[in-house]
Order: structure tokens, then C-alpha cells, then sequence
């Protein structure tokens, strides 16, 4: 499974493709799960219905919280005891061919998810199941399940796993992530490692809020904390006092002399992509339909204008959203619904705030003069 890491440079954080090795990043995996319930069936004698091994740990666990002190059953606890059983493991397999050019069914790493709705429904990162071929689920108490991906968003590296269980699937709650706060407790929960770590937590703070974190031409705007974030964490909670989840770990900058960076997405971001993904298996996002360079691009290629802090358009798709406004090949942009667009990722950070089918004033500069355009978003093809 390709697993990203972010390293610094001298243009900041940029992404890196790697394998499961020392300086990559990733997130998380695997919880604890489901619970069923023991019933008696009334009759002629007193039958007794004989608990399951995870009936007996649920049980066993009740009358160990009663014993506890408060000293010790704090917030934390009571959070990852909520929380844990809802975090799986997710097993990325993909068909590969050995030295005697067989091909074979191999794993390619391992991952983490959230149940997050009873009929079996686990958000995780996009890039936890990439090119999977297989997709295998394992529960808290052992239990392994195929898994099948209902739909995957590269732009905002989710996607959403569906599981059949006989039982009762635990469900992690949903937070509010809009309210959270710099210092109060962050608590991440999955497998490190793979899954012989499954279930691990690991406790730090909200470090920042609304951190953008830039990975090639994508803008993500992402909550710092100094949990633990380990490879085999990706995809896994971010969790509050409170035992709610308010974040989908994602990410962490992983390079010598850094410690305790890592990015979840919030969860007010995930909620409305895992419902599109869960009823049409893609996201329909926003595009303007041109071809853009900014300053650095320019740079980069050795291309000599004058951009006045914007994007260049240098191609336009017939009949797209700003060729159907009046804009035209040459035009620089400026500013995208009142945000100015000094860089790509500028632009496709204003566009993130609409959808398809919204219509936008869109600045352009033409020979010297600025001119506000009407543009109709469209749903980026394909």
C-alpha cells in the first residue's frame, strides 16, 4: 500500500511516495469491536444461554469500571472505551506478480477505519485502500471480514469500506469539530505498526486548528496534534474528552529531529464526503475548466511573465465554465469569490468552499484592466 509522509524543504511541506519504512506518514487502524447480547429463552427448565468470549470482556470490563477510582476512570478512559471497539483494521491486497512472473494475491499494508453507521459503513483514508484488489476488515475481538469500497475521493483521501456482520457492529459518534480547541486532550486511536498493535492509544493535544498543509498542488486544511501518529495509524480517530470522534488521522510530518506533528481532517469535512461517497461512490467536486500556472510553476519551467500575484490561464476547455463566462486565453485571475489566487492551491482551496452547479465572481486582469466574471461551476469530469 503506498503510504504518504510530508518532508520539509525549502518550499515547505510537499509529498513523498514511500513504503512502510522509518521517515513515512500515515495514520491509523485498527479497534475493538462488536458486541452482542446474551438473552434467556424462557421454558420448562432454567436454561442457561452461554456468553461469547467478547460478552465476557464487555461484562468483565463493566465490573472493573465499577471498582475503579475516579483518579484512574478519567475522560481518557471513558473515551477510549467508547470509541476503541469501533476502530478496525483494514488490510489492503492487490494482485501482484512473483519472481516466476505468477501472479499472486499479496498484502500491501494495513491500515485503520471508523464504523460510523450500524448497517456496517467505515470511513478511512483513500490512500489506506488505493489499488486495493482485496480489501479484508478486522474487528476488535479477531473477527476478520471482506470489505467492500463503496467509493474513494483522492482530493480529500477518504473513502468509505462496507462490511456484512451477523452481530451488532459498535458505532463510534461523530463530534462537532467546529468547536474544539488549542490544548484541550486529543486522544488517537489504532493499530501502529500493523495489527499486532491494534487498538493502541495514544494521548497528546489539539496543537492547532485550520492548519494549511499543502501536498503537491492540493491544499488540506487539517488539525494539528502531538498524539502519536504511526504508520498503520492512517484513517483511524481522532477522539475528544468527551468520547467523540472529531477527526480522521491522516497524516504526520515525519523527518529527522520532528517529533509530534501530525494532521487529522476535521471531522465537519468528513461528514458530508462519507455521505456522497456512501449513496454514489464519488464526489462530485467543482472545476473551472483551464489550464493555470502561478509563479512557482512559471519558475519552474523557465517561463518569463509577469502574473500580478494570480494564475495565468493558458488553455481553456471549450465550452467550460470560464470559457462560457467570456474569459479568455492570457487573462491572469486574481481572486475567486472575493479570495485572492496568488497559487494554484489558493484556487483550489476557494473552490473546496462550493460545489457544482454554484456560480461565482471570478477577477481576471486583461490587458491592465480587471474584470469581474459570472462563472457557473461545473462537476469536474471524470
Amino acid at each position: 500500500m503506498k503510504h504518504r509522509f510530508f518532508k520539509l524543504g525549502e518550499r515547505g511541506i510537499v509529498r513523498k511516495g514511500a513504503a512502510l519504512v522509518a521517515a513515512l506518514l500515515v495514520v491509523l487502524s485498527l479497534g475493538l469491536a462488536g458486541c452482542g447480547s446474551a438473552s434467556n429463552k424462557p421454558g420448562a427448565g432454567a436454561e442457561t444461554t452461554k456468553l461469547t468470549e467478547q460478552q465476557e470482556q464487555a461484562r468483565s470490563a463493566q465490573e472493573h469500571e465499577k471498582k475503579m477510582s475516579d483518579a484512574r476512570n478519567t475522560p481518557i478512559v471513558k473515551a477510549a472505551r467508547a470509541v476503541g471497539p469501533a476502530v478496525v483494521g483494514i488490510t489492503n491486497k492487490a494482485y501482484v506478480r512473483d519472481f516466476f512472473n505468477r501472479v499472486q494475491l499479496a498484502e500491501r499494508g494495513t491500515g485503520s477505519g471508523v464504523i460510523y453507521d450500524k448497517s456496517g459503513l467505515i470511513v478511512t483514508n483513500n490512500h489506506v485502500v488505493e489499488g486495493a484488489s482485496e480489501i479484508v476488515v478486522s474487528l476488535s475481538d479477531g473477527t476478520t471480514l471482506p470489505g467492500k469500497i463503496l467509493g474513494t475521493d483522492p482530493a480529500t483521501d477518504l473513502a468509505v469500506v462496507k462490511i456484512e456482520a451477523k452481530e451488532e457492529l459498535p458505532v463510534a459518534q461523530f463530534g462537532d469539530s467546529s468547536d474544539i480547541m488549542v490544548g484541550e486532550p486529543a486522544i488517537a486511536i489504532g493499530n501502529p505498526l500493523g495489527l499486532e498493535f491494534r487498538g493502541s492509544v495514544t494521548v497528546g493535544v489539539i496543537s492547532a486548528l485550520n492548519r494549511s498543509v499543502q501536498v503537491g498542488e492540493r491544499k488540506f486544511t487539517l488539525i494539528q496534534t502531538d498524539a502519536a501518529i504511526n504508520p498503520g495509524n492512517s484513517g483511524g480517530a481522532l477522539v475528544n474528552a468527551d468520547g467523540k470522534v472529531i477527526g480522521i488521522n491522516s497524516a504526520k510530518i515525519a523527518v529527522s529531529n520532528v517529533e509530534g506533528i501530525g494532521f487529522a481532517i476535521p471531522i465537519n469535512a468528513v461528514k458530508p464526503i462519507v455521505k456522497e461517497l456512501a449513496e454514489t461512490g464519488k464526489v462530485a467536486h467543482p472545476y473551472v475548466g483551464a489550464s493555470l500556472i502561478d509563479k512557482t510553476i512559471a519558475a519552474h519551467y523557465g517561463f518569463d511573465a509577469d502574473l500580478h500575484d494570480g494564475l495565468m490561464i493558458m488553455k481553456l476547455v471549450r465550452r467550460g465554465p470560464l470559457d462560457l463566462a467570456g474569459a479568455r486565453t492570457g487573462d491572469i485571475i486574481t481572486a475567486f469569490a472575493g479570495k485572492k489566487t496568488e497559487t494554484v492551491a489558493d484556487l483550489r482551496d476557494a473552490m473546496n468552499q462550493h460545489k457544482a452547479g454554484d456560480t461565482v465572481t471570478v477577477t481576471v486582469l486583461r490587458n491592465g484592466r480587471s474584470l469581474d466574471l459570472s462563472v457557473t461551476l461545473q462537476e469536474y469530469p471524470g
